[in-house]
């Protein structure tokens, strides 16, 4: 189903020594994730004891068998081209060019990494003047992330704004204790079915809010979606009003921040409606959102996304996207099922 050996060129015909084959090295690490194997050494011992497995990634003896630093320089290789990328967002547009997703979910989950975080450079504060402006004073605010994001600006630009570093992030659970790690933070759209549809790697302490708007431009060129359902993390009017824009009904949570009286209304509202038996239709579709939990849980339960053994944005993002291909092609061969 993910047909790898079409995304990679072949390097016969051109001058110097011809390297190693690339395509069986890529199928041995799509074999990687599917077998949630923690090291390339693993891997290797696997494919010498394994001749079943050691001839669908392409390698009829033992001797014809890549040396473990081959493997390194052709991963290398494949985060520079972004290669999983590639063929997810292939695969995702294959599948769904004629369909239409019902509800896009929203979420990202921690990546803990084996790197020292970036340290940040200390800003200095700057001391605001007391009072209104002078006759003639202008005092420019500097936009915030979202403000930029709808002011115009291209998607690529969007992607290139947000962090990338490995760095420190934290956030509550849902009992309300806080716990941080170091590394990143990926963020994923999934449609019905658990199905990732587009993903984003930044540093750990991004907030989720500032990639809703360039994630929601990524998937709406993949997939046609009704609904975003999204957590109240996501509770900003750019946002609200991008996914209009693209054509979505966005389903938020609401955030009432410090403002008590919208915490106790939401708070009353939702006890009547359990007191009366009654559900309206948004809070039904809102627990689809759910998917992309599962989503979260599957890519690091069975698909390599608790041993990230690489430092960089660039190749932790292709283990993860490895990891992503392979469990986008099992969920779309249980529906074809």
């Amino acid at each position: 189903m993910i047909r790898i050996e079409e995304f990679i060129l072949s390097s016969s015909g051109y001058p110097g020594r011809r390297p190693e084959d690339r395509v069986a090295i890529a199928r041995a690490f799509v074999a990687k994730t599917v077998y949630n194997m923690p090291t390339t050494r693993t891997l290797l011992d696997r494919l010498e004891a394994d001749i079943e497995l050691r001839r669908i990634c392409g390698w009829e003896r033992k001797s014809d068998i890549s040396a473990e630093w081959t493997f390194s320089r052709a991963f290398a290789e494949f985060s520079d081209s972004q290669l999983p990328e590639r063929i997810h967002e292939s695969l995702i547009k294959k599948y769904y060019q004629e369909e239409i997703v019902g509800h896009n979910s929203r979420d990202s989950t921690a990546i803990d990494a084996r790197e020292k975080p970036l340290k940040k450079e200390k800003v200095k504060k700057v001391v605001k003047k007391p009072g209104s402006p002078k006759k003639g004073e202008e005092r420019i605010k500097e936009p915030t992330r979202l403000e930029k994001q709808t002011s115009g600006i291209g998607l690529t630009d969007m992607l290139n704004d947000l962090p990338k570093a490995c760095d420190v992030g934290s956030k509550k659970n849902s009992k309300g204790f806080k716990s941080s790690w170091t590394g990143y933070k990926l963020h994923i759209d999934s449609a019905d079915g658990g199905i990732p549809i587009s993903c984003v790697l930044t540093s750990a302490s991004v907030h989720d809010s500032q990639v809703a708007i360039p994630l929601a431009k990524i998937s709406s060129e993949r997939v046609t979606n009704l609904y975003d359902l999204m957590d109240s993390a996501y509770d900003a009017p750019q946002i609200h009003e991008v996914s209009r824009q693209l054509g979505h009904i966005p389903l938020i949570d609401k955030h009432p921040r410090r403002d008590e009286k919208l915490k106790a209304d939401i708070k009353a509202e939702n006890k009547r409606c359990r007191l009366v038996g009654h559900q309206i239709a948004e809070t039904a579709r809102y627990k689809e959102r759910s998917t992309v939990e599962r989503v979260n849980g599957r890519l690091k339960d069975e698909f390599g996304g608790r041993v990230v053994r690489v430092k960089g944005h660039a190749k932790v993002m292709c283990h993860l996207m490895f990891g992503i291909l392979a469990l986008t092609s099992n969920q779309m061969m249980c529906f074809l099922e």
